[in-house]
């Protein structure tokens, strides 16, 4: 199957799509011997591409998805009883995918699922510094007193674990940003906070929103939008 050359180069250096269509102006990709400065050539799998004199290999297609995931479904490899996989919402076809990080069974929102284990590495590493930012509703009203007490953070999993920020939205709604999530962070923190979580949904994770994307409904994600979630 052929594909675009500034398309070749993007996915397979990796880059960004702008950045490798400067590559292919600048006359510095080749595409079997030949310099070729045409974006849209087509290249097939047989063809040796280089860039800056270096061979650019074909792997396996990587995969890159933003889900909202739906309540009930489990973000896990291993289907245990009759539970739902974050999976089983993408064809058969798709081959062996994964989620990025977990969002636990009864929250909501975005997640992302791959099956390049060097991307989610990324993204999940510590030292990127990837926020996520949540919107959580509570029976209750936030008080003052419950921001406090939620800003200062607790214990989570035997480690000490602050939000980057807790903003109050409307009465019982609160939107929390954290930096370096612990499992189930959120709801522990407001259980202790004396608040009771009705609906607990991820709207952002770097700078990639959530946006207009429905519940169980996902969508591949443009190269643009992969560099934002690090960026």
């Amino acid at each position: 199957m052929t594909q675009r050359l500034n398309t070749f180069v993007a996915r397979f250096l990796p880059t960004s799509r702008r950045k490798a269509e400067e590559l292919i102006f600048n006359g510095v990709v080749e595409v079997n011997g030949i310099i070729q400065k045409e974006p849209f050539f087509r290249v097939e799998p047989k063809d040796k591409v280089l860039v800056n004199n270096q061979l650019v290999k074909s792997r396996k297609q990587t995969l890159y998805y933003a889900l909202n995931k739906p309540r009930g479904f489990v973000c896990s490899e291993r289907r245990f009883k009759q539970e739902r996989l974050v999976t089983d919402l993408f064809p058969q076809t798709e081959g062996r995918l994964f989620t990025i990080g977990r969002l636990d069974k009864d929250s909501e929102g975005l997640i992302l699922v791959t099956n390049d284990g060097a991307f989610a590495n990324e993204v999940s590493s510590p030292k990127s510094g990837v926020e996520k930012e949540y919107v959580v509703k509570t029976v209750q009203e936030i008080s003052h007193e419950h921001l406090v007490q939620l800003s200062k953070g607790g214990f989570v999993e035997g480690c000490y674990v602050r939000p980057k920020s807790v903003t109050k939205i409307r009465k019982g709604t609160t939107k929390v940003i954290l930096k370096e999530g612990r499992k189930r962070e959120i709801r522990v923190l407001f259980e202790k906070s004396g608040l009771e979580i009705v609906e607990l949904k991820r709207v952002r994770i770097g700078n990639l929103q959530l946006g207009s994307l429905q519940t169980g409904q996902f969508k591949e994600l443009l190269e643009s939008e992969k560099l934002a979630i690090i960026s």
